[in-house]
């Protein structure tokens, strides 16, 4: 990125939260560098900040090819996400949200005639297909992924409502559930 791209950004943002604004959109394990290189500050700004998010749980330190780098903390991501959802949903939304998930799910192994994921990932070893078939194969196992997924965190976020709302609730005392 050149330093034109980063004019407004830098303006706008202290070093510091431009380093948290890369890390959010981590896809995988990233370079020191490569982070603050992204978000138009020093090594040493960078390095600093994502030891800071490393101590508050945010990303998780690890190395590529040698090189000290940082990831998001899925663990970390996974309670923003489920939490997300429950700020943005009711209890009502997610049960619909779920039961179309899990009709998605099933017209998906009716259509390939597998009752998994894992069974359909089956059927492409066992099966002769055309580069064209593998492609379009490839495309529903992503689609068939999304959908595990977004099922899994609904009920995650069905499961964690109650605590959530309770304990977010400002009329709550934040040790009402676990005292």
């Amino acid at each position: 990125m050149g330093d034109a791209s980063h004019g407004p950004w830098t303006n706008t943002m202290s070093g510091r939260e431009r380093v948290r604004e890369v890390v959010e959109t981590l896809n995988e394990a990233t370079a020191v560098q490569e982070i603050a290189d992204q978000a138009a500050v020093s090594r040493a700004t960078a390095d600093d900040e994502l030891q800071r998010l490393e101590d508050d749980d945010w990303v998780i330190e690890t190395t590529i090819d040698g090189t000290k780098a940082y990831d998001a903390n899925p663990v970390r991501m996974l309670f923003d996400e489920v939490t997300t959802l429950i700020e943005e949903h009711t209890r009502d939304e997610l049960e619909e949200q779920l039961t179309d998930l899990k009709e998605e799910q099933e017209a998906l192994a009716s259509e390939f005639n597998a009752s998994s994921l894992d069974e359909f990932r089956e059927q492409l070893a066992e099966e002769e297909l055309s580069a064209s078939e593998l492609r379009e194969r490839r495309n529903v196992i992503a689609t068939w992924e999304a959908v595990n997924t977004e099922l899994a965190l609904v009920k995650h976020a069905l499961y964690l409502y109650g605590d959530v709302v309770e304990l977010t609730s400002p009329k709550s005392n934040s040790f009402s559930s676990f005292a």
